[in-house]
């Protein structure tokens, strides 16, 4: 859905009535207000990272075997939907909007990712190695997200500036392809995203029904990716 698309959609029109009736000087700046309000990539990235750090301290912080997998279980569907959805809409525009330097940033970041989760998300919560082996990939997932949000994102974000509503289009489809990514690691699907992607998409609906398979918090049988 472009950008342009969802600003004229009916229901935005609706909620801009009243803007529209406004003196123009106060239009344009309750629009541009609004605009600013819309979140943008990196805002979504940093929800999601969040939500992968909480979840890690839910399996962290108690000794219950049960809990320990629902929520590593969780951990696991968050940070591979996120990988995913970076390795095939963030990247690219990385390589596309910042030369040379973005290439290499993006380089960097695919090895991290399919090293990240290809261990753990096999593993029980009655491995001894269980929640050690987490809190190693935490290490290593601290380290990517701090250099991702103090380097990367801010400058994919400075030069997305000059491309007005790009930024909250990339949020708003990346929200979308999250719903459409595995659930899971696949590091047999390589780091060519134009390899990647095709294959991601035959990859899902096995994910997604082994899920039902898997243990989730508060007793979910399977997280809905449509929804989250």
């Amino acid at each position: 859905m472009s950008f342009t698309h969802t600003f004229t959609s009916p229901a935005l029109r609706t909620g801009l009535r009243p803007v529209l009736r406004l003196p123009l000087k106060q239009r344009s700046a309750q629009i541009g207000a609004t605009a600013r309000a819309a979140s943008t990539i990196t805002q979504k990235l940093k929800e999601d990272h969040r939500e992968i750090e909480s979840h890690y301290n839910e399996v962290v912080s108690t000794s219950d075997p049960e809990h320990q997998q629902r929520f590593g279980n969780q951990f696991t569907w968050e940070l591979a939907r996120h990988s995913h959805g970076e390795e095939l809409l963030v990247y690219p525009a990385f390589e596309k909007y910042l030369g040379d330097k973005g290439k290499e940033m993006a380089e960097s970041d695919r090895k991290q990712h399919h090293e990240m989760l290809k261990v753990f998300q096999n593993m029980s919560s009655s491995d001894p190695k269980y929640v050690p082996h987490l809190k190693e990939l935490m290490t290593s997932l601290k380290e990517h997200i701090k250099d991702e949000e103090q380097s990367d994102l801010p400058a994919l974000e400075e030069a997305l500036a000059k491309h007005p509503g790009y930024s909250e289009s990339m949020a708003k489809n990346f929200g979308m392809l999250k719903a459409l990514v595995p659930s899971r690691a696949h590091p047999s699907a390589g780091e060519n995203p134009l390899f990647e992607g095709p294959l991601g998409l035959l990859l899902a609906p096995i994910d997604h029904i082994a899920d039902i398979m898997r243990r989730f918090p508060d007793k979910v049988i399977s997280p809905n990716p449509s929804t989250k």
